[in-house]
C-alpha cells in the first residue's frame, strides 16, 4: 500500500512538473491557460481562479494537465488562442514540458547525491552500514539452481558449524566461508525484490572457470554502502549524470524502435505501472537518496517519451507544428483527429503489452 502511494506521488509530481513547463511558457507568450489540473477528470475540487486560470484537483490521481485556449479540434481563435500564436511560440510551449522534466531530473539528482545513494565500495570504516549484494550469478551454478538472482541482498549464511557473523558479511569473508565448508549444506538468507527468502545451497567444484577445483556457489558479490557528497560536488555531478542517463535511455529507446521496425521488438525489459511499483519498492529499501535518484530517472524517461513523434504526445504535436511551418498552412483538422485516434490506440496497445510483461514477471 505504501509503495503504491509512493508510485502515485512520484508520477503525479513529475507529470505536474511537466505540465507546469507548458503552463509557464504559455503564460510567457500570452496564450490563455483556461485550467491547470492535478489528476484527471472528473473534477473533485476547485481551488479557485487566478490570472484567468482555474486550478483544480481531479479524481483520477495519475498525472495532471493544462487546458490551453485554442488547442482542441475546434481550433478556437482570438486573443490568447494557441492556434493564433506564431508557430515558433507553439513549438516552445510544447517543448517546455520536456524542459520541465529535464530540470526537475537535475534537481532530483542533486538532492539524491547529497542525501546519499548506494555505491559499490571496497572498504568502509568500522560501524558504517553496508549491504552485501549479488552482482551476478553463473548460469547452472548451485546459486542459480536455488533461485538466487543478481540484485539480491545476502543477509546471512549458516552451516552446521557456527554461522558467518553479520559483521563479517563482506565478499572476501563469504568466499573463505564457502571454501571452508566444501559440499556442506549452507543456509543462505537473502532479500529479493524486497521479500525475505532462504535457500539451502551446496557449494560445488567446477563452477569457477579459472579455478575449477575450488568449491563455489556461483555468485559474484559486491559491498554496497550509502555514500553522500557535499552540495558543491552534488551540483557539479548532477548535470553529467543527467546527460549520461538521457543518452543511455535514448539509446535504449532507439533499440526498441529499431526492433519494432524490424518486427522483433523486445518489450520484456520495459517496465509499466505494475513493474514500477516493484522498482520503487526496491528503491525504498535503499533510502531517501535512492528514491530521489529513481524519481530523477523516471523524469528523464518522461521527457524522452514525450519527444517521440506519436500523435497526442508533445513530440507528435511538435511534428505537426514543424510541418505547418514548412508547408505554410494549417494541417487539416480531420487528419489530426485521425492521427490522434491512431496515437491513442498505439499507446493503449503498448501499455497492455507492457503491463502483461509486468504481471508475467511477478508470477514467474
Amino acid at each position: 500500500m505504501i509503495t503504491a502511494l509512493l508510485v502515485i506521488v512520484i508520477l503525479v509530481a513529475l507529470i505536474v512538473a511537466h505540465e507546469f513547463g507548458h503552463f509557464l511558457a504559455a503564460k510567457l507568450f500570452g496564450v490563455r491557460v483556461d485550467e491547470f489540473g492535478v489528476g484527471y477528470p472528473p473534477r473533485a475540487f476547485t481551488f479557485g481562479t487566478w490570472g484567468g486560470t482555474e486550478y483544480t484537483l481531479n479524481w483520477i490521481p495519475f498525472g495532471g494537465f493544462v487546458r490551453l485556449y485554442g488547442e482542441d479540434e475546434k481550433a478556437m481563435r482570438g486573443q490568447g488562442s494557441l492556434i493564433d500564436a506564431p508557430r515558433w511560440k507553439q513549438a516552445i510551449i510544447l517543448v517546455a514540458g520536456v524542459a520541465g522534466n529535464a530540470l526537475v531530473a537535475i534537481l532530483l539528482f542533486v538532492l539524491a547525491l547529497h542525501a546519499g545513494i548506494p555505491r559499490v565500495v571496497e572498504t568502509v570504516n568500522p560501524g558504517t552500514p553496508t549491504r552485501l549484494i549479488v552482482s551476478d550469478v553463473v548460469a547452472g551454478s548451485p546459486a542459480y539452481t536455488a533461485g538466487i538472482m543478481a540484485g539480491s541482498e545476502i543477509t546471512g549464511i549458516t552451516a552446521e558449524t557456527p554461522p558467518l557473523q553479520p559483521d563479517s558479511l563482506i565478499p572476501q569473508a563469504v568466499t573463505a566461508f564457502v571454501r571452508s565448508h566444501p559440499g556442506e549444506p549452507l543456509r543462505i538468507s537473502y532479500t529479493q525484490s524486497g521479500s525475505p527468502k532462504e535457500a539451502i545451497v551446496h557449494s560445488a567444484q567446477g563452477v569457477l572457470r579459472d579455478n575449477a577445483g575450488t568449491p563455489a556457489l556461483g555468485i559474484g558479490l559486491v559491498l554496497v554502502s550509502t555514500v553522500s557528497v557535499s552540495w558543491n560536488e552534488a551540483i557539479t555531478s548532477a548535470l553529467p549524470l543527467a546527460y549520461s542517463e538521457f543518452t543511455r535511455t535514448l539509446d535504449g529507446l532507439g533499440h526498441i524502435i529499431g526492433g519494432a521496425v524490424r518486427g522483433n521488438a523486445d518489450l520484456t525489459q520495459v517496465v509499466g505501472p505494475v513493474g514500477l511499483a516493484g522498482v520503487v519498492g526496491e528503491a525504498a529499501h535503499g533510502g531517501l537518496g535512492q528514491i530521489l535518484l529513481l524519481a530523477g530517472l523516471i523524469s528523464i524517461n518522461l521527457a524522452i517519451i514525450n519527444l517521440i513523434p506519436i500523435p497526442v504526445l508533445d513530440g507528435g504535436r511538435l511534428l505537426v507544428v514543424i510541418l505547418e511551418s514548412i508547408l505554410r498552412k494549417p494541417a487539416p483538422r480531420l487528419a489530426i483527429q485521425v492521427l490522434n485516434t491512431f496515437g491513442v490506440a498505439l499507446i493503449i496497445l503498448l501499455m497492455i503489452s507492457v503491463t502483461y510483461n509486468d504481471i508475467a514477471r511477478l508470477l514467474a
